[in-house]
């Protein structure tokens, strides 16, 4: 979490394995074919190459002839076991959609079907005792993303990075390594296409994307399995879609970690919660969350509350539910040793819950209650002691839960963490019972925290949506957690560099991510905090958090200007409730990132030459453009997609549509008809109170009327403010927000399409999904430039289509569309001010 008090260097550089070729000669493959692949020999070297899907190849080495134990905390045993038909070859085998060819020495290249290399072997793999590298050629046009929020830019390319969970407080944007180890990597721009690879090994592992040698990837660690996942694509979106499918999908969070979150290190008081709750309610800040960190604990004990400043939990959380504001608490990790009064203790000693030395001693070290203990997460009953913590909280009303401080972070040593030589007990999944080292349960060890919390928690309260929030992960930890970047800074730079970690972090299985708004250290001057907040509004979490000593950052310290611009904000992200929850859905069942580079659904934009290191898209539809020198008054050019797009804020078009007569997409995960060379260029001159956002033709966007929380129903119709285009597309949402009855049917969600036709325009209304009734009763459209004023009927009820020449808008409100139903609007899209079209309602 945080050490103000002992500011430590954050580690820097990179440690390297040195590995040595097992022989200098390349020696000629012998090839067993399998019915799910490939069994390769070559001197030595004995490797094992399946297809777990037609697009998705699994590749293990066995050291001093061996293979590692078959079992992963990444990838469940059900996945592993998945086989394809594959065809064998005289060098390798094929899928439905992937060639493997295998060379001298073992090296393995990866093709299309036409004989497109996608990612080639530059050497076989090397091994050096228990080391090993892995190296394959690096081309000219290829960039690389993932590995979760590591710094030093959106682009990996040319630099290099090590996994290993570190409390870097006080971190720069070049540091590495920082709090998350998500060894899994996306190629892009290479003549086959996108990939994807996932190393799965929790040691120590290292990546280097062209930095010592420019020709060259490489990537390997000190020791543990050799056994990686290669994900062909085509596109970056599918990579990212199998990805997900590998590793485990996000659940579906509850409605409100999508609202505004205000939180500090820390409030110190429930007088203090209720102040700022009230705060925030008067000045008309719509909020969901109020986060307590350590402070509100009995001398910064996990699981315990402070009786002098929070003597009535339960009460507060009763007060704030009353005014729509859930409370999510830290529960910190490391258990305080006391041998008296503190039942976490005792109870553990009694599980056996706790890591030991390597002399069989309890491992106690200092982190903020003094001298403590830690759970031994690898062993399942452990896991299952850690999940009963809970119950106390969650019966006093506590919403929602903060992993912290579980990279692990110790105080008062050089290393930051455990010495290597702690024991860890795994008995869990498919792992044979065994004992390892702190060298293999390191990276995974803020994972399983999360998976303890998420289990205990749904044990406890088995229909109710879990929320975890972590700082350490490791891959497929998005099963358990949302997470966030760690103690970032009050600077321009770590704005910039937040958009980049978030992105990066949606690739890599974390679809719901933050950063903290304002930076946690240090304080932010009025015009970053504004700007960040603008920024926040847009992005998949969105909590203002900074640290104890630090100037006060809620939104209305800087006065009534500013506030009144961060207001404007936050409300837009409630007025946009209904899109963020249907892309949280669409997170659920495929996999893509609610938060994603432009060149997610638009490929072409990866060439653009704005500079975009500050764009991004949330969603496919709203593409975000803050000015990429953030603190700068510069004028700068925003390349947008081709295809045309709309002014969010005024709903005027400022590009050219694309014919429409490509249709409606059919299917929520269809990509959009996209041209390959740009659209247009937009000049922006930076504005504090202006954000510029813009709206993809063939929209439509669900809205809702203004609320104060998640908690509070709408009042009025939704909204559905169309965008005519190629490929019309939307998508609507609902459930109750809270339970997991959505995994029951208990839902709904219904697809809008909309076509331009030879008469005018048809939005087609599919029949609903699930059994659940929206809180809308109406449904109002509006259609941007559009000419179609008129009046409809209406089960024989006339209905009016106002038409407003300032806009180039038609407007008509419809009931709720809760079966099949087209809206069909005679017209054109034309300049504004022709004269009126009649309008049908079918």
């Amino acid at each position: 979490m945080k050490r103000i008090a002992l500011l430590l260097a954050a580690t820097a550089g990179l440690c390297r394995v040195p590995v040595q070729a097992q022989t200098t000669t390349l020696a000629a493959p012998t090839l067993t074919p399998r019915n799910d692949g490939v069994e390769v020999r070559a001197g030595a070297t004995t490797m094992r190459i399946t297809a777990i899907t037609d697009g998705l190849v699994r590749v293990r080495v066995a050291k001093n002839g061996a293979f590692a134990e078959d079992a992963s905390w990444a990838v469940t045993a059900a996945t592993r076991k998945q086989t394809a038909k594959v065809n064998a070859a005289p060098d390798g085998f094929t899928t439905a959609s992937v060639r493997v060819r295998i060379g001298a020495g073992g090296a393995i290249t990866f093709e299309t079907l036409d004989g497109k290399i996608i990612s080639a072997d530059a050497a076989p793999v090397t091994t050096d005792g228990k080391a090993f590298g892995i190296s394959k050629t690096l081309p000219i046009a290829e960039h690389f993303y993932g590995l979760g929020d590591k710094t030093q830019g959106l682009d990996r390319r040319g630099h290099g990075f090590v996994d290993w969970n570190t409390d870097a407080f006080g971190f720069s944007s070049a540091d590495d390594p920082i709090y998350k180890s998500i060894p899994f990597f996306i190629g892009t721009g290479g003549a086959g296409g996108s990939y994807g690879i996932l190393l799965d090994n929790t040691f120590r592992t290292w990546f280097d994307f062209g930095h010592r040698d420019a020709e060259t990837l490489s990537f390997g660690g000190p020791d543990g399995p050799i056994d990686y996942y290669f994900i062909a694509g085509p596109s970056l979106a599918e990579v990212t879609r199998r990805y997900a499918d590998l590793t485990g999908h996000a659940p579906l969070a509850p409605k409100w970690a999508l609202g505004y979150q205000q939180s500090r290190y820390s409030y110190g008081s429930a007088d203090e919660v209720r102040q700022i709750a009230a705060r925030l309610r008067s000045d008309r800040v719509p909020t969901d969350v109020i986060w307590l960190d350590i402070g509100y604990q009995d001398r910064n004990r996990p699981f315990t509350t402070d009786a002098k400043t929070f003597p009535d939990l339960p009460k507060l959380a009763t007060e704030m539910k009353a005014d729509g504001i859930k409370l999510v608490a830290i529960t910190d990790l490391h258990i305080a040793a006391v041998e008296q009064g503190y039942a976490p203790y005792q109870s553990g000693m009694k599980a056996d819950a706790f890591i030991r030395n390597a002399d069989g001693s309890p491992y106690v070290a200092p982190v903020w209650p003094g001298p403590s203990v830690f759970p031994d997460f690898t062993k399942t009953a452990a896991r299952t002691w850690w999940g009963t913590q809970y119950k106390g909280f969650l019966d006093a009303g506590i919403a929602g839960f903060w992993n912290d401080m579980n990279e692990p972070a110790i105080f008062e040593t050089p290393t930051k963490t455990m010495p290597l030589d702690t024991r860890h007990r795994i008995d869990s999944d498919d792992f044979a019972a065994r004992i390892t080292d702190h060298r293999e349960a390191h990276n995974v060890y803020g994972m399983l925290n999360t998976r303890a919390t998420f289990d205990g928690l749904l044990k406890l309260r088995p229909d109710e949506r879990p929320f975890v929030m972590t700082r350490a992960s490791y891959a497929g930890g998005q099963r358990y957690a949302v997470t966030w970047t760690g103690d970032n800074s009050a600077t321009w730079d770590h704005l910039k560099l937040s958009v980049q970690q978030i992105i990066n972090l949606g690739l890599s299985g974390f679809g719901y991510s933050a950063a903290d708004v304002s930076g946690f250290a240090g304080g932010p001057s009025p015009d970053l905090l504004t700007r960040w907040t603008e920024i926040g509004a847009f992005t998949p979490v969105f909590r203002n958090h900074s640290a104890t000593g630090t100037p006060r950052v809620e939104p209305w310290v800087d006065g009534p200007d500013h506030l009144a611009i961060r207001r404007r904000f936050i409300e837009e992200r409630y007025r946009l409730m209904p899109y963020f929850y249907a892309l949280a859905d669409q997170n659920a069942r495929f996999g893509d990132p609610i938060m994603r580079p432009v060149f997610y659904d638009y490929p072409a934009a990866a060439t653009a030459s704005c500079d975009q290191s500050m764009a991004f898209t949330l969603g496919k539809s709203l593409l975000i453009a803050p000015p990429p020198k953030p603190e700068s008054p510069q004028t700068y050019d925003v390349c947008l997609p081709a295809g045309g797009w709309y002014d969010y804020w005024t709903g005027q078009r400022v590009g050219t549509p694309e014919p429409a007569a490509a249709g409606p997409i059919q299917s929520a995960t269809q990509a959009v008809p996209t041209a390959r060379t740009l659209g247009d260029r937009v000049t922006e001159t930076p504005r504090l109170d202006r954000l510029p956002v813009f709206v993809r033709a063939g929209t439509i966007l669900p809205r809702q009327p203004l609320v104060q929380s998640t908690s509070e129903t709408p009042n009025g119709p939704l909204r559905l403010d169309v965008y005519p285009g190629a490929g019309c597309l939307g998508t609507l949402y609902e459930d109750d927000g809270r339970t997991l009855a959505y995994t029951r049917r208990g839902y709904f969600r219904q697809t809008v399409r909309c076509t331009i036709t030879p008469t005018g325009l048809s939005i087609d209304f599919a029949k609903p999904e699930g059994g659940f009734k929206p809180w809308w009763k109406s449904i109002a459209i509006t259609v941007h430039g559009w000419d179609g004023a008129g009046t409809a009927r209406i089960k024989g009820k006339q209905t009016n289509v106002a038409q407003d020449a300032a806009t180039g808008t038609s407007t008509l409100v419809v009931p709720s569309m809760n079966i099949a139903g087209v809206v069909h609007l005679e017209g054109r899209q034309v300049a504004i001010g022709q004269a009126p079209k009649t309008i049908s309602l079918r």
